[in-house]
């Protein structure tokens, strides 16, 4: 736990950790009022007893604060690490004992005889003229020399638990020679002997020299055993781990290369990513930028810039502030999705961007037909399609919605290629008949989106596909891919699917008859069930020509909106069949929509057309 989680435990029960620690105050309104922290009656020292801000408390007198934590510290005159191990045994936290590990043991270093760096002495120079650390630096990490040595000696508890040394003189190599004193000695971090108590923030580097240049910057600093890298270069995690959960905050300013990554990524990993930031660097590491001169304002920026390693799937919801206001204002000319052809519907049913509707309806219901009317006014309305029409050949798909585009039973060829012209820049077929691999789909809808900016994608229908209608995880596998697709690449997709057989279909199906997995409908965003109204057309069969006026009122087909995830209506839609242009009409007084007038076209469209008299036209 960390020290912040476990200040809000404390804060949990407040008034009983301020009447343990300071029982001779008093509780006045939400506040518990006490002289000091050393106990005595008085109105000086103030813990704030409800409220967000519960359990921080200040001694106005001596211009001190905290949390309870940070209170149970000072009152018991501790440092952070045993003040947690104090609270964590009166919270009764304890922590978890892995039985069958035995713990590696480790000898205790050679610690060569030493002194304190003397200025004047090589090493000193070394450090203070080539390093730019200054003496009060060095003093603060009790670096030492031995002749031409320099001695970093890792402190823990005031013992020392390794001890490492760097020659001046440089290998043949050219590298510098730097490594532990002795053999079997715990890996351990360098510099405890200069964080402070108190401190809750911490920064890690890859070396010493490192950490003490950020010391001298004014941030507390240790630096790992080893360098960078993974692995068993890590290794004093497991040793360092109880010491460290004495901070809510660890910063990594690891070298600027890939061990360094590599390295920092494991030390977040196991130490906790919640509670890690990564530090930027301009320069390879932190003594660089003391060589280079770099300001400690500069480092300030970098310090507190350093990024979290949240997952990319984390946002804050500030990340979408802007989307959210174009969603109460969209700018002029851009689409937030399309509308169904009928205008009596209006908003109340949409497409969107980013999300998958399911079509579903009785064999011979007129549903490939409404996906067709629906695409055709989508096109109107500045769409880009693709049909997958795996159900027909793209040729007999094609005629429907020519039909449904001109408005009547049998265009002229010149109006064809008329409609064709409208068709050329908004309309794309996938071009396979009968059962067609899921991930092909996905692939050319991907590519499609990509180059041709199409945002609206038909699959007509599911039971044509690789998908075995009893292999459950299987279409629900191939409708989560296909919401992914549609929030990844900002389209709309609507699948057109089954519905179960019944002994009788006089009445609308629902969501639970569609055929398959209950996940298909589980994961889209619209459920749209399609129904034709078999009894009036039996009404009027049985009327022969005396169809009474009230059965041709009632409407030729029902959609039924079953769900609509980010839609506050969910409407029922009652339509009327043009059998001369096949559309759906949202009354039976009204005419079908010409999609392409072709009387009016441009001199241009005329040409590609061909030349056509007056009479065609009409």
């Amino acid at each position: 736990m960390t020290p912040k989680e476990i200040a809000s435990r404390l804060a949990e029960n407040v008034e009983a950790v301020a009447r343990h620690l300071l029982p001779n105050g008093r509780r006045e309104g939400q506040e518990w009022r006490v002289g000091s922290i050393q106990g005595e009656e008085g109105q000086s020292l103030g813990i704030r007893l409800s409220g967000d801000k519960a359990g921080i408390w200040s001694d106005f007198a001596a211009d001190i604060g905290g949390d309870l934590l940070d209170l149970w510290a000072t009152v018991h005159g501790v440092g952070i690490a045993q003040a947690i191990r104090e609270t964590k045994d009166y919270l009764g936290i304890h922590d978890p004992i892995f039985k069958g590990h035995v713990r590696k043991q480790y000898k205790a270093p050679v610690v060569p005889k030493c002194q304190a760096v003397k200025p004047g002495s090589p090493i000193f120079k070394y450090l203070t003229e080539e390093r730019k650390l200054s003496a009060e630096t060095i003093a603060a990490y009790r670096v030492a020399e031995c002749g031409q040595e320099i001695i970093f000696p890792f402190f823990r508890d005031s013992s020392p638990v390794m001890v490492k040394r760097l020659k001046l003189q440089r290998g043949p190599n050219g590298k510098k020679d730097i490594r532990p004193t002795s053999s079997d000695q715990e890996p351990a971090l360098f510099g405890w002997q200069a964080v402070p108590a108190g401190t809750r923030a911490v920064i890690i580097t890859e070396g010493e020299i490192d950490a003490m240049s950020w010391y001298q910057y004014g941030y507390p600093a240790l630096s790992v055993p080893f360098g960078g890298g993974g692995g068993a270069k890590q290794q004093w995690i497991e040793n360092e781990f109880p010491h460290l959960e004495r901070f809510d905050e660890i910063f990594l300013s690891l070298d600027m290369d890939q061990e360094g990554e590599s390295a920092a990524a494991e030390i977040a990993e196991r130490l906790g990513r919640h509670r890690c930031r990564i530090i930027h660097l301009p320069s390879k590491d932190a003594n660089e930028c003391l060589k280079l001169d770099i300001s400690a304002h500069k480092m300030t920026e970098f310090y507190k810039s350093a990024r979290t390693l949240d997952p990319s799937e984390l946002k804050p919801a500030v990340h979408f502030q802007d989307d959210i206001i174009r969603e109460f204002y969209p700018p002029p000319g851009v689409s937030t999705g399309f509308f169904t052809p009928w205008a009596k519907v209006g908003s109340r049913l949409m497409f969107r961007p980013g999300e998958v509707t399911v079509l579903a309806g009785v064999n011979g219901h007129g549903k490939s037909e409404g996906a067709g009317h629906i695409t055709l006014d989508a096109l109107r309305q500045g769409e880009l399609a693709c049909i997958a029409s795996l159900e027909f050949k793209p040729a007999k798909w094609l005629y429907r919605i020519t039909r449904q585009a001109a408005g009547i039973q049998e265009p002229s060829i010149p109006y064809i290629k008329a409609i064709f012209t409208w068709f050329r820049d908004r309309l794309w077929v996938f071009d396979v008949v009968g059962s067609a691999k899921a991930c092909k789909i996905l692939e050319t809808f991907a590519y499609a989106r990509q180059r041709y900016r199409i945002r609206l994608f038909v699959i007509d229908n599911l039971s044509k596909l690789d998908v075995s209608l009893d292999d459950y995880n299987a279409q629900r596998d191939f409708v989560d891919r296909l919401t992914d697709f549609a929030k990844e690449y900002d389209a709309h997709v609507i699948l057109v699917c089954h519905t179960r057989k019944t002994q009788d279909d006089s009445h609308a199906a629902n969501k639970f008859d569609v055929k398959g997995s209950g996940a298909i409908t589980d994961l889209a965003d619209t459920v749209l069930v399609w129904w034709r109204n078999r009894p009036k057309e039996e009404e009027i069969r049985k009327a022969g020509d005396q169809v009474p006026e009230k059965t041709i009122e009632k409407p030729d087909a029902v959609i039924r909106c079953e769900k609509q995830r980010n839609g506050e209506e969910e409407p029922v839609i009652a339509l009327w069949f043009d059998r001369e242009s096949h559309q759906f009409l949202e009354s039976r007084n009204i005419c079908p929509r010409r999609y392409v007038d072709f009387s009016t076209m441009k001199i241009r469209d005329r040409q590609l057309a061909g030349e056509v008299n007056r009479d065609q036209e009409q």
